[in-house]
């Protein structure tokens, strides 16, 4: 499938791009979430004015000499649209939450599969298998849900809140400053303990990583572990790397626990001096009986949505690590070409090559040679002397510390690496069986293949009869 670009967009799309590690549409989808969540936060409100009004409405038939059921067909109805309302503004939200966020997880997976392809090996050099894994499987399924209950949530809390405390206070300062207090002090003592969370989620996540490594590493070397009898100490290497594992869990989620739960808490004291200020102004009658109640309402329900703000400032700050590991990968260069390859002839020069697979340890160093189309050209010297790394270097494999490498007079570096796949092929040292059947490996080069072209590759190869022999032959 086609992978959409990661750059491009404009002001806060391009920066929502870099912050979360996220594509132009990604961003202008987490806009549109954090929309839908903010009206449908608002629209939480509609019950209490439900409520209130059917409550006034009540009071009227009371004191008018009515009876209450006279409304109560008004009551259904404005119940009904209501729950309609809520039920059309939900859904808008899911699509723009749920399933733009899960559109844009695969986009993100395939977007890390291609920057991968396009990468040098020198790239994978300096990585190890468990830690690309854990990149394209935890970190992807960890942003998943950031993005579908988190980060979308936590900015409409806070747009929702501020609307809701402006109305509040065009209602009644006192009122409302008896309800909003708690707020300020509640997000601070969360978002004032983030170099805590921080420090503990970090090392959480890094212990996560060594078992991961622990029990990759178990299963490449298996056999050696079993014929060196080294499998008492790799368990309890292993065993040490889970122990400080879940020692750090508990820790992170203790530190995490301490200060989220003990800001929910502060919030509902929020309710108390509402009831407290609000019993004192009926009291001396500056506060209706209807008044107070909505505020009681009202504060019941932003408290909900407050809470689950509090929830995930903590657990956004705990993704901070797997977005910056997902950003190392997005943002390293790849391997491009901006030539329309149509050589004469396909010499192959090496000029002035230098390489080194780590630095102060140089396997070439000023070589210059050329393989002239038509020819047959051999590199022969002792094991280590290059003569692989010379052929790795062709296919772009690594890229050279100095010097060019060209084809037909032109520089690999502007050829496609893919166009440049097309023109060379390379037979390594070590051979790889894909577990397969023996006809499909020989595919593996060209899957449109028929099966006598299958069979003739083999007999080029001097293995049709052996494989002739096997019990379920190709």
């Amino acid at each position: 499938r086609p992978v959409e670009g990661r750059k491009g967009g404009s002001g806060m799309t391009k920066k929502l791009q870099h912050i979360f590690a996220l594509s132009e549409k990604g961003a202008k989808d987490l806009v549109k979430a954090v929309f839908w969540c903010f009206v449908c936060n608002l629209a939480l409100m509609f019950p209490v004015g439900a409520v209130l009004f059917t409550v006034q409405h009540l009071l009227g038939c009371l004191e008018g000499g009515g009876s209450p059921t006279d409304g109560f067909w008004l009551y259904v109805g404005f119940a009904l649209v209501v729950l309609i309302l809520l039920f059309v503004l939900h859904w808008f939200q899911y699509a723009s939450l749920y399933i733009a966020t899960y559109r844009e997880s695969a986009n993100r997976r395939v977007s890390l599969a291609e920057t991968l392809r396009r990468l040098p090996l020198s790239f994978f050099g300096n990585r190890d298998l468990s830690d690309l894994t854990s990149t394209m499987i935890a970190d992807c399924s960890s942003l998943d849900q950031m993005f579908s209950h988190y980060v979308p949530q936590l900015f409409a809390s806070v747009g929702s809140t501020l609307v809701i405390g402006v109305c509040m206070f065009a209602c009644d300062w006192r009122m409302a400053l008896a309800v909003l207090w708690v707020v300020p002090v509640a997000v601070a003592l969360t978002a004032g303990s983030k170099k805590i969370q921080d420090a503990f989620g970090t090392k959480n996540i890094l212990n996560k990583r060594a078992v991961a490594d622990c029990i990759q590493e178990g299963l490449e070397t298996i056999r050696d572990i079993k014929a060196c009898h080294r499998q008492e100490r790799y368990l309890g290497d292993l065993e040490a790397k889970l122990s400080a594992m879940e020692g750090s869990s508990i820790r992170s989620e203790l530190a995490t626990g301490v200060f989220v739960c003990s800001a929910q808490a502060f919030l509902r004291l929020g309710l108390a001096t509402t009831v407290l200020t609000g019993g004192a102004l009926l009291l001396a009658g500056e506060l209706s009986f209807l008044y107070f109640l909505g505020f009681l309402f009202a504060a019941a329900r932003l408290y909900d949505p407050l809470g689950v703000v509090l929830q995930n400032i903590a657990a956004t700050f705990n993704t901070k690590l797997q977005i910056e590991r997902m950003r190392s990968i997005l943002e390293q260069p790849v391997q491009t070409g901006t030539e329309d390859f149509r050589p004469n002839r396909y010499d192959i020069t090496f000029d002035h090559v230098s390489f080194a697979y780590r630095e102060g340890a140089g396997v070439l160093e000023d070589v210059s040679f050329t393989a002239r189309q038509g020819e047959v050209t051999a590199l022969i010297g002792p094991s280590g002397g290059g003569k692989s790394t010379l052929a790795q270097l062709l296919l772009r494999f690594y890229e050279p510390q100095a010097g060019s490498i060209r084809i037909g007079g032109v520089d690999i570096r502007d050829i496609p690496p893919d166009r440049l796949a097309d023109l060379v092929a390379y037979v390594f040292q070590d051979s790889v069986l894909f577990t397969d059947t023996i006809e499909n490996n020989i595919r593996m080069g060209n899957t449109a293949a028929t099966m006598a072209e299958v069979e003739q590759a083999a007999k080029n190869a001097g293995i049709h009869e052996v494989i002739q022999a096997l019990p379920k032959g190709y």
